[in-house]
């Protein structure tokens, strides 16, 4: 079976991958999806925080709080999946082509595919249909990318999903014991923080 799932992931991964005949446009485009693309993560998150529509703003910032927790434990999951389990990327391998610079560390599951996933999922989940999917389509792009120029195998970008499935289940359960709690708190902080910006009106309270 574990030879089966190896030679399905080396075969995918020859379908996606690039080769040296791929246009460079191509190539530039895959480029700046795998590395600019994730900055969607924090610009939302900070965006809806700050300019959120007052009508919705309370629901938001509890999606938002709630997303956050999520991605920290993807990180966290990602993080101890990858060291119980260590795997080489595909150009560690010799096994196909490169054509983005990446250390050479552990390739399963995917980073970027963890937290992209997990981000998707989390508004899929908690909040709208149609931004769950907008954002799986972002995140089905962004794992395409980084299989096209060789730094990740199509299993890593599967077991970043599954990450990300897991994270959002422990972040429901922890919201249950203590959403309430955290929410008071970072409102408090922020509102402490950004007191003289809420005054002037320049974002929400």
């Amino acid at each position: 079976n574990s030879l089966t799932m190896e030679q399905l992931n080396h075969f995918f991964f020859t379908i996606i991958n690039a080769t040296p005949s791929t246009s460079v446009v191509m190539i530039m485009f895959a480029s700046m999806v795998a590395k600019y693309v994730i900055f969607i993560i924090p610009l939302l998150l900070v965006g809806l925080w700050l300019w959120a529509p007052s009508d919705r703003i309370a629901l938001l910032r509890q999606l938002l709080v709630k997303t956050a927790i999520a991605l920290i434990f993807a990180l966290c999951v990602a993080y101890l999946i990858g060291h119980l389990f260590p795997s080489d990327r595909p150009f560690v391998k010799n096994f196909g082509y490169t054509f983005l610079f990446h250390a050479p560390n552990n390739a399963f599951p995917s980073n970027h595919g963890s937290a992209i996933f997990t981000f998707a999922l989390a508004f899929l989940f908690w909040h709208r249909l149609w931004s769950g999917i907008s954002l799986m389509i972002v995140a089905l792009a962004i794992a395409w990318s980084r299989i096209y120029l060789g730094l990740h195998w199509p299993l890593d970008m599967l077991g970043a999903f599954f990450v990300g499935l897991i994270s959002c289940f422990l972040s429901q359960q922890g919201w249950c014991l203590w959403g309430n709690s955290i929410m008071r708190r970072l409102l408090r902080f922020y509102r402490y923080c950004f007191a003289s910006l809420i005054r002037k009106g320049w974002v929400n309270n």
